[in-house]
């Protein structure tokens, strides 16, 4: 019943228009007064600042920077002409360009509105030329650029990581292989759309292409082998790989001599802001942990679900639906922060992989953001794109159709997220 009261009134003070992280806040000094009195305000301050000093926490910034770094130089164009030649001669070309584009990119920013705003900038408007509809060019660029949070590096896995305690690394590696199946599904559902509206395919396939696109963007194409080699061959850790990316990023768009200082900037603005909610956020949460550390509410929880059932994957379809329906509403890591230190000891004492099922939580805020109202990355997509948001929800239903099976898949076939962290550990 306690759980239900802080849901319904953290949603009641998101409904007012208050700020997440003051609402989140807000209801946990509610409920630590309520039930463990003004004695429990006393170290408040303290536990909201050792919450938000976590050492991985630092590589959030870090990745939005370079991501904001890609978007200032030419990195971005270069890996977009590379992958046009590659795949562009297929029908709808410029869609499947715009998803493969989107899957490189995830490999450096780990943040799915730095990859709307840096790609859609470009290929929507290519894709309007070209004849697309604007919900359809809204959609396939919405729902590709949430795959940066499920190909690593992943900003939500980095949070999932901190409050579950459990390995980013490990994290990365699970994944690769659901982030890989997301960008193929939405490949097949983006080429049978163009087949169905007739949709023109690129410049015909050519090696000679190839090789010069590939040439000229080989140093971008170098990114996510320096981070992603270094963060999985022990050489940094996943924060150290964050600071590697921006430096690697920095060092690239000089070396190309195209580096936009005006959007620099602005990114530069955008990264501090995005990393102040998160902060926020994460010190709010940890007043949220100290009132359910002190309550035991979540070991109640999953003692009184237990009493109903021990099947791993029934818990695991019922927690599907809580974070689809939670999905409309939060964003992705206040949903992180808000079910996480409540779930956790049920999928603990239900025997469930933390890693299977952080993968299982960051593919359904993948999902969220595409579901209105909230759907931040949707909303951004539909901004660049002057749709309206209601109605390329329409035409986005089959590319959110082809992430939940990547979903559904994940959930009940373990080894897709798991197999390679059990090869590798």
């Amino acid at each position: 019943m306690a759980a239900l009261a802080i849901l319904l009134g953290f949603l009641f003070l998101c409904m007012l228009n208050v700020p997440i992280a003051v609402a989140l806040g807000t209801v946990a000094i509610v409920a630590m007064v309520g039930d463990l009195g003004s004695a429990g305000l006393m170290n408040a301050a303290i536990v909201m600042f050792e919450g938000a000093r976590k050492f991985p926490l630092i590589a959030i910034p870090l990745f939005v920077l370079a991501g904001g770094i890609m978007n200032a130089t030419s990195i971005s164009r270069r890996l977009i002409q590379f992958c046009n030649a590659l795949i562009g001669f297929v029908r709808g070309g410029l869609s499947m360009v715009s998803i493969v584009s989107s899957m490189f990119f995830a490999e450096i920013s780990g943040s799915a509105v730095a990859d709307v705003a840096a790609l859609g900038s470009v290929l929507i408007p290519e894709m309007k030329k070209r004849g697309y509809p604007k919900e359809l060019a809204a959609s396939v660029m919405s729902s590709a650029a949430s795959l940066a949070i499920i190909i690593p590096p992943s900003i939500p896995m980095i949070l999932y990581a901190v409050i579950a305690d459990t390995s980013v690394v490990k994290l990365f590696i699970a994944g690769i292989v659901p982030g890989v199946l997301g960008g193929l599904s939405l490949m097949a559902v983006a080429y049978w759309k163009a087949a169905q509206m007739g949709l023109p395919s690129e410049a015909p396939f050519h090696l000679a292409n190839i090789w010069r696109t590939f040439k000229d963007a080989g140093l971008a194409l170098l990114l996510p082998v320096i981070i992603l080699g270094g963060i999985f061959g022990g050489v940094v850790t996943a924060t150290e790989g964050a600071a590697l990316a921006v430096v690697a990023s920095l060092a690239i768009g000089l070396i190309y001599g195209e580096l936009d200082r005006k959007i620099l900037r602005q990114a530069l603005v955008d990264g501090v802001v995005q990393t102040a909610v998160v902060m926020l956020l994460v010190a709010t949460s940890a007043l949220l942990g100290v009132y359910l550390t002190e309550t035991q509410l979540p070991q109640r929880m999953a003692a009184a679900l237990l009493e109903l059932t021990s099947n791993r994957y029934v818990i695991l379809a019922l927690l599907n639906v809580a974070f689809f329906v939670l999905g409309f509403f939060l964003h992705g890591a206040a949903a992180i922060i808000l079910v996480v230190p409540i779930v956790l000891p049920l999928i603990t004492a239900a025997g469930i992989d933390p890693i299977h099922f952080g993968i299982v939580l960051t593919l359904n805020i993948a999902v969220g953001q595409q579901t209105p109202p909230v759907a931040s990355v949707l909303m951004i997509a539909c901004s660049i794109a002057k749709s309206n948001m209601w109605e390329t929800s329409r035409t986005n239903v089959a590319f959110v159709a082809a992430l939940i099976a990547v979903l559904l898949l994940t959930t009940y076939v373990p080894d897709v997220a798991l197999g390679l962290v059990r090869l590798f550990y």
